[in-house]
């Protein structure tokens, strides 16, 4: 058995070339691969492909007959495709002939380094966008992700829909969502990545591609997918620009004589900051602003329905269900809610994304370390949303502001007798938690543009490109919260354009991509759950969109107040 030679991680520099004895031409080197075994499944730290080959390889004499191979004219390199090697191929006997010995150190028979090679796909363009420039993620960066994505500003209007359910069925479709959402949660892990083909599905849209089909993938989940990313973020600008202007006025007093900014500059000052802190590079880079927004988002959902409880129910307050004359209207206002429910619950978009940052092999696949951070951010989670939604409807009933909340009923009701230590606390942490969020939820727009640039340019994104994509980005989220400031509105709504991406699509795509046993347990089940799902996101939108008309939402474009 021949001797194993050391395989360093560092990126060799390839030679320009070896000159023949016999013809004293030159014939170009093949760069030898530069990734240690645990390496092979994802490209490095490094925003350069692991694995790189010249495509106008010569092949080693005694393998082409004497066949001259040179390289065309005016051909060009290209970018390193995905690393395939057949048994057959020359382009595998051109690198590793059979009596190599680099073959028999690298790949002996059933190692598992073999296994991985054959089993792995790698999209060399992954080590150049943002989501997979970096896989050295763990538990830990997981479940900062996980809680600072599942948990925000969207949470605090779940009172809002014990408002028209009542408390039985209130506690029960929360409670019904919650699962349903966490068993999602699970698919979307274990199809991250398959053991049959060895790709890695980073993305949402490309899980669904997979899936689907293309076409079908694309127009499935493009929209909302990107939807509930710059949807999201300029819901974030909208609120955090409110609250910022909340917190000047309780921090500078009645009494300041300062010129206070118009909510439009306000909504300017997040936005600005919110760009400066996106030029973080990556999506591991960004695991500290995760960990401190799911701080401060436990810390303000904590204050808040504390504050509530403490100062006890408001005087005549009514626990009774919203009820109308109209029997479609009320139809119509308890899909809302349950709408308003399914938008409490977000991330499923990011959640691919955040598992692609973690490292996996054959003995230590990702879904391992994902799922334990998932379980732990959303026990947090649970801690968090049961009290605000039971506790806020104890406190404030169907006197709840519709538009705003659990924070704005805290600065409604309690404005006064509350100490002003408190409030500002609780501003600061809401803009804290925003501009952390606005992070994460940006990171798929982020790299969706930066994927056009590498696909067509065959080169990695300059850092001065990325940063005027991503302050783009930041502005034209912007824009859209100005002319639209009435988007938080939408609750309902937007909760229904979202189902399917969360409770869905999933289901789905577990059928078509695992096979299993037809009119079996798994199959019963998922295809139950998907077309409820299915069903009730038409009905949300349907109901979201009559509850805004019936209503009289107030469109006052480009006037933010």
């Amino acid at each position: 058995m021949s001797e194993a030679r050391e395989i360093y991680s560092a990126p060799l520099t390839p030679r320009s070339g070896t000159a023949t004895p016999k013809s004293g031409t030159v014939t170009p080197m093949t760069p030898p691969i530069s990734a240690p075994p645990s390496q092979f499944h994802s490209p490095s730290l490094s925003r350069s492909p692991l694995l790189s080959f010249n495509e106008n390889v010569e092949p080693i004499n005694g393998l082409n007959n004497g066949t001259n191979n040179k390289t065309p004219k005016g051909s060009r390199p290209r970018t390193p495709v995905q690393f395939i090697s057949p048994l057959a191929s020359p382009l595998r006997r051109a690198i590793t002939p059979l009596a190599s010995p680099l073959r028999r150190a690298i790949t002996p028979i059933a190692s598992p380094i073999r296994k991985a090679i054959s089993m792995t796909k790698l999209d060399p363009q992954d080590a150049w966008l943002p989501i997979t420039e970096s896989r050295n993620g763990n538990a830990f960066y997981a479940a900062f992700h996980t809680l600072c994505s599942g948990i925000g500003i969207q949470a605090l209007v779940l009172p809002v829909a014990f408002t028209v359910l009542g408390w039985t069925w209130g506690i029960i479709c929360l409670t019904l969502a919650f699962l349903w959402q966490l068993y999602t949660l699970y698919l979307l892990v274990q199809l991250h990545e398959s053991t049959e083909t060895g790709v890695r599905y980073s993305r949402y849209f490309t899980l669904c591609i997979a899936a689907f089909g293309e076409k079908a993938g694309k127009l499935m989940a493009m929209f909302p997918y990107m939807y509930l990313s710059a949807g999201t973020c300029v819901l974030l600008i909208s609120i955090a620009g409110s609250t910022c202007k909340i917190f000047f006025q309780i921090v500078c007093g009645q009494d300041c004589t300062a010129k206070p900014l118009t909510l439009t500059e306000w909504y300017l000052v997040f936005t600005c900051a919110a760009v400066v802190l996106s030029q973080l590079p990556n999506m591991n880079s960004i695991a500290g602003v995760s960990l401190i927004g799911a701080i401060t988002a436990v810390a303000y959902i904590t204050i808040i329905w504390a504050v509530s409880v403490a100062k006890h129910a408001l005087p005549g307050v009514s626990y009774e269900p919203v009820r109308s004359g109209s029997t479609i209207k009320n139809v119509f206002s308890v899909l809302n809610a349950l709408g308003i429910i399914a938008f409490a619950f977000r991330g499923h978009n990011l959640i691919l994304e955040i598992q692609a940052t973690m490292p996996s092999s054959e003995k230590h696949p990702s879904r391992v370390p994902m799922w334990k951070g998932v379980q732990s951010a959303y026990v947090l989670i649970a801690m968090c949303l049961y009290p605000l939604a039971i506790g806020g409807f104890w406190a404030y009933g169907n006197k709840i502001p519709q538009d705003g909340g659990m924070l704005t009923a805290l600065y409604q009701f309690h404005g006064r007798d509350t100490s002003q230590f408190i409030l500002g606390l609780t501003s600061l942490f809401v803009i804290v938690n925003a501009l952390s969020s606005f992070q994460i939820y940006g990171m798929p727009m982020f790299d969706d543009i930066e994927s056009k640039y590498t696909m067509r340019k065959k080169k990695p994104c300059p850092w001065w490109l990325r940063a005027l994509f991503r302050a783009l980005c930041g502005f034209l989220c912007f824009f859209f919260a100005v002319a639209f400031p009435f988007v938080a509105s939408f609750a309902g709504l937007i909760g229904g354009i979202a189902l399917p991406l969360t409770l869905a699509y999933p289901c789905f795509i577990w059928i078509v991509l695992k096979k299993p046993k037809a009119y079996g347990p798994m199959w019963c089940l998922n295809w139950g759950l998907g077309v409820l799902g299915m069903v009730l996101s038409v009905l949300m939108i349907a109901a979201g969109i009559y509850v805004v008309i019936a209503n009289g939402v107030e469109f006052h474009f480009f006037k933010p107040h």
